[in-house]
């Protein structure tokens, strides 16, 4: 049995999500500083091994248009340095609109913790791979 990890990677936060060993569900986990680098892909490996993780979806901006920009790029390069598990890429399009309105119908205020919008972010990233299983 195994988990699989979500990462919303930005150029500032990396939102952290963890399905369950049903891979049925999706929980938010953490939320990293994406600087250092190098400490950020440790704390994702150290994270990725206490949870039993095997594969790590990704999720990548592309442009309204369907095509891949400088943001998505930045993303495939982060991923480049992931190694030791499989790695997909899942189209994540206006999750975080979508991360802001499901915390605001929580009633959490996220204006001065954007962390909470990267780590619900990578939720619906998450939600949107496991969906289509």
């Amino acid at each position: 049995m195994y988990k699989i990890m979500a990462l919303d990677i930005g150029t500032k936060r990396i939102g952290v999500a963890l399905s369950d060993y049903l891979l049925m569900l999706s929980n938010g986990h953490s939320c990293l500083m994406r600087q250092p680098e190098n400490k950020a892909l440790e704390e994702i490996n150290k994270i990725a091994q206490n949870n039993n993780v095997k594969k790590i979806v990704i999720g990548i901006p592309l442009n309204m248009d369907g095509t891949q920009g400088a943001q998505a790029q930045d993303c495939k390069n982060f991923a480049s340095k992931i190694t030791d598990y499989e790695i997909i890429f899942e189209d994540e399009r206006l999750t975080s609109e979508a991360a802001e309105e499901n915390l605001r119908q929580k009633k959490i205020d996220f204006r001065k913790n954007k962390g909470l919008v990267d780590i619900e972010s990578a939720c619906i990233i998450l939600e949107q791979y496991l969906s289509k299983k």
